[in-house]
């Protein structure tokens, strides 16, 4: 949600800059995540000045064009090749000097450079209304007064307004804060300011000259009705100052009619609709449902299929609005339109939330109401809408207000215990203090005693429901920078979860992971099914769908971590990040014999270079070899040790490997291919490795074995060889495995290359063997008799060629 700080400053007084309100309201609950500079005019017009055309010459090298040279401010005036046709000299015109960037109407934005025209140096430009964002004129050149100074800012002549748009990451249960007031609360809690609410005490009936009515058949969904008639009105365009505000907050202006209602809106959290007054069929309106497979054309001219849970306001024949939703394209305010029908009303926010999900229509107005409004202030955001349509439209209010209720609003009765507050907060607090805090939010005190005291909290506040909530209100207002951490340390509530098998296991390999340089990080299981169809992983029915998703791009339940991780690497790469190390626990979704079933798994990506650049250390980028150490240390940690490998190259590997224990994969991993990163933009390899998180916590226990270390020494032996680009050193494991030579310990890959001395299609490899007998000192006889055998099963199996084996 977006606020304005030059808006906010109409409810309430802020001394302070955007920057300090942006902390303030950050440690309120509010997170501003973004202040951004706004002005009335793209760009602001930054770095135009005002120029004097002082001569303006034929081109020597075109028709059409005019060499002048103008007075800007500056030590020199500055030549400039120009093709408007009224360029003359004399004239006070909107220069671009150099390196200024312009912002053109309905273009991206672009930096002026000086250049030659026609072999004649241009140094800037002589600007048009549509060239710097003023309008949509390109014939002619902006002609400014003559009594302008030379070099003078052009934002200061055409007296540009700056702002600066906060952003705040608004949380779903804060439905209070939807609005510029409703922000400039939280100020005011916070600074004990008093807030300064926009008067309706001008607001009485002028002539009733229209007879509506309303009916309200599903009670359940319309919590209250307010609407007025306005007649005689004008539909126009809105002054400046409107839409200021609204393109501040980044709303398009309409007319006055629809700017008003938004504006109302986006001040005081109170959606409004303005209806047709003539096209609304017996002067009638009508709250209810329609049945199923209505057909509804909405304002966007696309026919929606309506359900029997879409709460619809109708006329005697006909739907005229999705309640709290969208407007319909039959009786919305236009041109022609003399008198509205203004409503302002409450939904039930399960209605919205249904009908939004349903149709994916999300709206200013649902954003609000599937949140849940205050059904306090219908009337008073009613008269407030009604009067400043008043002043932007003309026109007389022409009927009497409605204003139906369904059921009277009750407000939370919470008991709050003194100890509770301390105990939850961790530190004690004055009681002054926090019923300060509370007033300050519009909480009413009652019934205090020794201990405890109750509190009817505001309507507005439809997420304080309990005596925590209400001590949530008290600390974040009190400050949470105002905790002692110590006393946080102490505090009674903080309490372990149970460990289970599985989080123990997850917290060792996160401890593995992260000592080996993996960042963690957490995605949406929600995905995109394009990422499957584009790389032919195909699951036909194993996909799982969300009824009413979000978006396209969230529309099913991943079978895969690969792509929501693919995400991240993304973002990262596209950050200058390329180095990176990750790793992820999470539940992939699909169907198994017919049974739709959930699997955690853990996934891995790493990419870029192994270690971060230093001056002594040479570079090396990641390889696949890495992973499968990694992946090799999961094991091991998880006490799989039985298992067997199979080669693939199948979507979505370049090349890899799929692991097996006893018949069932237990990890897949290798080298995405290369079309794969294409369509997220990474340009560097990436390898990636998906292991089946059940079967490594079932693998794993706590029993181990305790065996004395031998006191007879290792022997590292080492054979160098030449192999097949096609044998993997994989293979050299399984062959050394399958030896059954029990005294060989450990087997590792100490270098690898290919040089233009080798043949093609061949590589080298160089393995290192530890060799031990725990019960005696081994001979050189007996180490090389064991050196000799795998020579023997690397040239028959592998078709190795031995280049050197050390002794």
């Amino acid at each position: 949600m977006i606020v304005s700080f030059n808006w906010l400053k109409d409810y309430i007084d802020i001394p302070e800059s955007p920057q300090e309100i942006a902390d303030t309201l950050t440690k309120t609950g509010l997170e501003v995540e973004h202040i951004s500079p706004h002005y009335s005019i793209e760009g602001g017009l930054s770095g135009l000045v005002v120029g004097e055309v002082l001569t303006c010459v034929k081109h020597p090298n075109a028709d059409k064009l005019f060499l002048t040279t103008v007075e800007v401010g500056l030590e020199r005036p500055l030549q400039i090749v120009c093709g408007a046709p009224n360029v003359a000299v004399g004239q006070k015109v909107v220069v671009a000097k150099p390196e200024t960037t312009i912002h053109p109407t309905k273009k991206e934005p672009f930096k002026i450079i000086s250049t030659k025209i026609r072999n004649e140096l241009s140094e800037g430009m002589i600007c048009a209304e549509d060239e710097i964002g003023l309008g949509k004129n390109h014939s002619e050149i902006i002609v400014l007064n003559n009594n302008v100074k030379a070099g003078t800012l052009v934002s200061e002549y055409f007296d540009v307004k700056s702002d600066f748009c906060l952003e705040i990451g608004l949380t779903p249960n804060r439905s209070d804060a939807t609005s510029h007031i409703g922000v400039a609360r939280d100020i005011g809690a916070v600074k004990k300011r008093s807030l300064r609410w926009p008067s309706i005490e001008k607001f009485k009936v002028d002539k009733i000259t229209h007879n509506y009515k309303v009916e309200i058949e599903n009670s359940d969904g319309c919590i209250r009705y307010s609407a007025v008639a306005i007649s005689n009105i004008t539909v126009r365009e809105s002054p400046d100052w409107l839409k200021i505000r609204l393109k501040s907050i980044g709303i398009d202006p309409i007319n006055n009619i629809v700017d008003a209602t938004n504006f109302v809106c986006h001040e005081i959290g109170q959606p409004l609709h303005a209806f047709d007054g003539d096209k609304i069929a017996g002067n009638k309106i009508i709250v209810k449902t329609l049945p199923k497979g209505t057909l509804f054309t909405t304002l966007d001219n696309k026919k929606r299929v309506l359900s029997e849970n879409d709460l619809m306001i109708c006329s005697e024949s006909e739907g005229l609005c999705m309640a709290g939703v969208f407007g319909g394209i039959n009786s919305g305010v236009s041109s022609n339109t003399r008198t509205i029908f203004l409503e302002s009303a409450c939904f039930s926010p399960s209605f919205i939330r249904k009908t939004e999900k349903l149709h994916q229509l999300n709206t200013d107005a649902s954003f609000r109401f599937s949140r849940g409004t205050d059904p306090t202030i219908t009337l008073y955001a009613l008269k407030r809408a009604t009067l400043l349509i008043k002043e932007l439209a003309g026109g007389l209010i022409s009927s009497e207000v409605i204003d139906y209720q369904s059921k009277p609003t009750e407000r939370a009765d919470i008991l709050i215990k003194h100890k509770n507050v301390n105990r939850l907060i961790g530190q004690i607090i004055p009681k002054e203090t926090v019923f300060d805090i509370l007033k300050r939010l519009d909480f009413e005190i009652e019934e205090q005693s020794e201990g405890s005291f109750k509190v009817l909290a505001p309507q507005y506040r439809v997420d304080v429901v309990q005596e925590a909530d209400v001590i949530e209100e008290i600390l974040r207002i009190y400050g949470f920078d105002n905790i002692e951490p110590a006393t946080m340390i102490k505090a009674n509530y903080l309490t372990s979860l149970p460990q289970t098998k599985v989080n123990k296991f997850n917290r060792s390999v996160s401890a593995l992971l992260a000592s080996n340089g993996f960042l963690e990080i957490s995605t949406n299981s929600l995905t995109n099914e394009n990422y499957h169809n584009k790389n032919s992983l195909h699951f036909d029915n194993q996909v799982v769908r969300v009824i009413n998703p979000l978006s396209s791009e969230h529309e099913i339940l991943r079978q895969t971590l690969l792509f929501t991780g693919l995400e991240v690497c993304e973002y990262n790469f596209n950050r200058q990040q390329k180095d990176f190390k990750f790793f992820e626990f999470g539940k992939v979704y699909g169907k198994i014999e017919n049974k739709w079933v959930e699997t955690p798994k853990l996934c891995l990506f790493i990419s870029g270079q192994e270690e971060p650049e230093n001056w002594d250390t040479a570079s090396k980028t990641v390889s696949y070899h890495n992973l499968v150490q990694t992946v090799s240390q999961i094991f091991e940690k998880s006490q799989v040790t039985e298992y067997s490998q199979k080669k693939i190259d199948t979507p979505p590997f370049q090349y890899g490997s799929t692991y097996y224990l006893k018949g069932q994969p237990i990890a897949q991993l290798g080298l995405i291919k290369t079309e794969i990163l294409k369509s997220f933009s990474i340009k560097q390899p990436v390898f990636f490795a998906e292991l089946n998180l059940s079967l490594l916590v079932n693998s794993s226990n706590r029993d181990f074995t305790i065996q004395t270390i031998s006191k007879y020494p290792e022997v590292r032996r080492d054979i160098s060889m030449v192999l097949s680009n096609k044998v993997n050193y994989e293979d050299i494991e399984k062959s050394v495995k399958d030896s059954g030579i029990k005294k060989i310990k450990k087997i590792s890959l100490f270098d690898m290359y290919v040089s233009e001395s080798i043949e093609k299609g061949k590589k080298v490899y160089g393995v290192s063997f530890i060799i031990q007998d725990e019960k005696k000192t081994m001979t050189d006889i007996e180490i090389n008799e064991i050196m000799i055998t795998l020579q023997n099963i690397f040239e028959t199996k592998l078709n190795a060629t031995i280049r050197q084996l050390t002794s």
